[in-house]
């Protein structure tokens, strides 16, 4: 398999356009009101630009998605390497309870259009949680939490984070388990085990 050439850089400013559009549309929760045509509207370009780049709505939707992923990994990174673990990874989990709850609309479309693209997903999702395992494992080395419980525990929580997302109240609930999480990491003392 050959690499991709890399695009001109007018077409890589066209394609960066049009995601950071479908973006903003897909967090307003207004993505299924539009035609696809119309993203090409929207972002300034004509729809032979728009269907060269992006030829399905799936396509488009997928590249916001990966684009999504890339930086939530690319935060995860850099707390890393600027804070204490433990700091590391608390900021990274409380931050993703707040990216989820400024992004709704954009975690509910994406959810609708990449459900029969389960690889797509997938493959975000193992970038997360290996982010996620990086910070864990960081906090594991320092002694700031526990060498017992994995980064896919941790995973499971954020996903039912997210999952609840249509409850009242529920931003102060997700900050809730987030701190029971982030408790629940923390090393148990000897004389506590059973």
């Amino acid at each position: 398999m050959t690499a991709d050439k890399p695009l001109r850089a007018d077409a890589q400013r066209n394609r960066d356009v049009l995601i950071a559009k479908a973006r903003e549309v897909f967090d307003a929760g207004d993505f299924f009101d539009l035609r696809f045509d119309d993203f090409a509207r929207l972002a300034g370009v004509g729809t032979g630009t728009l269907y060269r780049h992006f030829p399905t709505r799936e396509a488009l939707a997928e590249a916001v998605y990966h684009g999504e992923v890339a930086a939530l990994c690319d935060r995860a990174r850099q707390l890393q390497a600027t804070l204490p673990a433990a700091e590391a990874l608390a900021t990274f989990l409380r931050g993703m309870v707040d990216h989820m709850d400024a992004h709704e609309g954009l975690a509910r479309t994406l959810a609708t259009l990449m459900a029969d693209r389960s690889g797509a997903l997938a493959e975000g999702g193992r970038a997360l949680e290996q982010a996620v395992a990086d910070l864990v494992a960081a906090a594991v080395r320092d002694g700031a939490v526990r060498d017992d419980v994995g980064a896919g525990a941790v995973m499971m929580a954020l996903h039912g984070i997210g999952a609840a997302h249509d409850r009242p109240g529920w931003r102060a609930e997700a900050d809730g388990v987030i701190s029971l999480v982030l408790d629940g990491l923390l090393p148990r003392r000897a004389s506590h085990r059973l």
